[in-house]
């Protein structure tokens, strides 16, 4: 499995809600620090690259939350697999980029 694919999480702390979007902006930080292909939405964060590396980084996402306080976590992951080819975010979104600017 060493084609990219697009892995979408959502985290959920269990933290005071004027807590929430500070420890969902650490795991936000560890996928930014990661070096893959990101998007913020308003609702996950869909990455791009490799099985084994989007996991690791889904797997430090929930160590940083814990550190940051929570105490319990939802976590959401929807992947798009493909099995000869990668998978983009591109070629899903590429061609909305532009028509709110």
């Amino acid at each position: 499995m060493n084609k990219k694919i697009n892995l979408a999480l959502q985290i959920l702390p269990s933290v005071p809600s004027e807590q929430v979007y500070a420890v969902v902006d650490e795991a936000i930080a560890v996928i930014k620090d990661s070096g893959v292909k990101y998007r913020v939405c308003p609702f996950e964060t869909v990455m791009e690259g490799t099985y084994d590396e989007l996991m690791e980084i889904v797997k430090k996402t929930q160590e940083v939350c814990f550190k940051a306080g929570a105490s319990q976590l939802l976590v959401y992951i929807k992947m798009q697999i493909r099995k000869d080819e990668d998978v983009t975010i591109e070629e899903k979104t590429g061609k909305y980029d532009h028509d709110n600017d």
